[in-house]
């Protein structure tokens, strides 16, 4: 399922949202440029490898743990880049509208970073680079689905080669969307080689600090939609 847009208005300009979105394009644009050899070493640098974080033994340099937000601006090709920019426009843009632009902001890297801990939590001796802002955006995602559950999102369907549009509650929408993110990651503890290179533990991590650290970052003038 795609969402296509909802049909809550902006009662203001989502600026750091478009702000993330921009500083995400120069990044993957710069990625784009570098040869396989120094990418490579570029995401193992920036992103959150999960071996290096977990265990007792771990003591890094606390400049190492700045990967925890480096890694948020980090992506692994286009359809992820242009779909991670895509569900942070329709979704963010409504949560910044409630929190405001600052406390967007910090409810974005934090949840980020939560995301990236839960992810170590469920795969500590992982080796493989994690990045990108999915769980961030999960975690946008997640307090959308406080804000806004009765919002409708026109949600685009494929039917083998036929596109269907309907409209369904953010309720529904956000809701099935854990449901698969959670199935997919149990299936991925059971069977490590079906997951696919997708950290979903991130992506439900991420989503349940939404939900969590909402109340905390939403205005008091905001009312509910």
């Amino acid at each position: 399922m795609l969402p296509i847009k909802d049909t809550v208005p902006n009662r203001t300009f989502p600026a750091t949202t478009w702000l993330l979105i921009v500083l995400c394009g120069i990044v993957f644009l710069f990625e784009t440029s570098l040869p396989k050899e120094l990418l490579e070493a570029f995401i193992y640098y920036f992103g959150v490898v999960p071996v290096e974080y977990a265990g007792p033994r771990h003591s890094l340099p606390l400049i190492d743990y700045l990967s925890f937000v480096t890694t948020m601006f980090l992506h692994g090709g286009w359809l992820h880049f242009l779909g991670n920019m895509w569900f942070l426009r329709i979704f963010g843009s409504k949560v910044e509208d409630r929190m405001g632009h600052c406390g967007f902001l910090g409810f974005y890297l934090l949840t980020g970073i939560l995301a990236s801990i839960f992810y170590i939590y469920f795969s500590p001796r992982s080796s493989m680079p994690v990045i990108g802002a999915s769980g961030a955006i999960a975690g946008v995602m997640g307090a959308y689905y406080v804000l806004f559950p009765r919002a409708r999102i026109l949600t685009l369907i494929p039917i083998f080669i036929f596109p269907w549009f309907v409209e369904l509650p953010a309720f529904f929408f956000l809701g099935w969307w854990f449901l698969i993110q959670l199935f997919s990651g149990t299936i991925a503890q059971v069977l490590p080689a079906s997951g696919g290179g997708v950290a979903w533990w991130g992506h439900i991590g991420g989503f349940i600090a939404g939900i969590l650290l909402m109340p905390f970052f939403r205005k008091p003038s905001r009312a509910y939609y």
